[in-house]
């Protein structure tokens, strides 16, 4: 299970490191695609033809389901991890979630979420925020 937020930079080559607790369960091949509320998805691989599978099973005759399909399978691209662990982010995906030097990479159950530092710091506040009625909502529907 990926769990945890762990604060790294972005340097010049658009490079940054995997924390070392999540390098062994991720491999030496990640999917790193655009995510949501502005943030990066990191999958790996054998997560990732989960995901793709259920994608591709979604109804092709349904507008959403076709937009969702692109937005997540077009922006995938398979990033191999270098021997201490760094990933390239592409450029396209950099643009995408905002990322500056600092980034924070945070543990999601099955995937990591690569977000801007100061992006994820106004999320967090947001959603820390609201904790308690998400709580509520979720308890509603016997999800927690």
């Amino acid at each position: 299970m990926l769990i945890g937020e762990y604060k790294h930079t972005l340097d010049q080559k658009k490079r940054v490191s995997l924390p070392a607790r999540l390098r062994k369960e991720m491999g030496d091949e990640v999917v790193i695609t655009h995510g949501l509320d502005g943030s990066l998805f990191i999958y790996k691989v054998s997560e990732w033809e989960k995901v793709a599978e259920k994608l591709g099973g979604l109804s092709m005759g349904q507008a959403d389901s076709r937009g969702f399909n692109r937005f997540m399978l077009a922006g995938a691209t398979l990033v191999e991890l270098d021997s201490v662990g760094r990933m390239l982010i592409p450029d396209f995906l950099k643009d995408f979630a905002g990322l500056k030097e600092k980034v924070v990479i945070i543990g999601v159950h099955s995937r990591l979420e690569i977000w801007d530092e100061d992006r994820w710091t106004a999320y967090k506040s947001k959603v820390t925020g609201e904790a308690d009625k998400l709580a509520e909502k979720l308890g509603e529907v016997g999800a927690i």
